[in-house]
């Protein structure tokens, strides 16, 4: 689980499937990512679950510290077919405006440096269909670059990506007394 100042994000399961399909059923949403089914819910959050079981990583529930209401989805997702780690936010749209993509993405984009090797995630990239304006500045405000033209289930997206940030050095050694 992953604290913010003012959200939580948890793994997403199999019992989240209902607010799942809520988030993904309103147009401003799913315009740029679908809607489900209750079935395809169900189905996509135990690719998820296995996802969280085998690579220690996936997709997370955004709920609002204060009152546990689900916002929306953000975390990491392994893509095999391009062998990278994307990170990404969808939010149900009474939570657009409130800066909560950008503190849950951040908040997820430090976890996923902080916890996933670096030979495994050297970049985390974040996959942005055209027009999808909001979801660009969000990547901006993390530092998020584009890095090529790409196409996912059909649809033609901008892959953008962030560098891992380099180790920092070690600090200087203090002075010995004396010496």
């Amino acid at each position: 689980m992953i604290e913010t100042e003012r959200l939580t994000l948890r793994p997403l399961r199999a019992d989240d499937a209902d607010a799942f399909v809520a988030l993904h059923a309103d147009e401003r949403v799913n315009r740029f990512v679908g809607a489900y089914t209750h079935a395809q819910a169900r189905e996509r959050l135990a690719a998820i679950e296995r996802q969280w079981a085998e690579r220690g990583h996936g997709l997370c529930a955004v709920e609002l510290r204060s009152t546990g209401e689900f916002l929306g989805r953000c975390g990491l997702n392994f893509w095999e077919r391009f062998d990278e780690v994307e990170i990404g936010w969808t939010l149900r749209a009474e939570a657009w405006g409130h800066g909560y993509a950008t503190e849950a993405a951040r908040a997820c984009v430090e976890w996923g440096f902080r916890t996933l090797d670096a030979a495994y995630a050297p970049y985390l990239t974040a996959m942005i269909r055209p027009g999808n304006t909001p979801s660009v500045r969000v990547a901006e405000r993390l530092g998020f670059t584009p890095l090529r033209e790409d196409e996912l289930f059909g649809n033609p997206v901008t892959v953008y990506a962030l560098r891992r940030p380099a180790p920092a050095a070690p600090a200087p050694a203090a002075p010995v007394p004396g010496a």
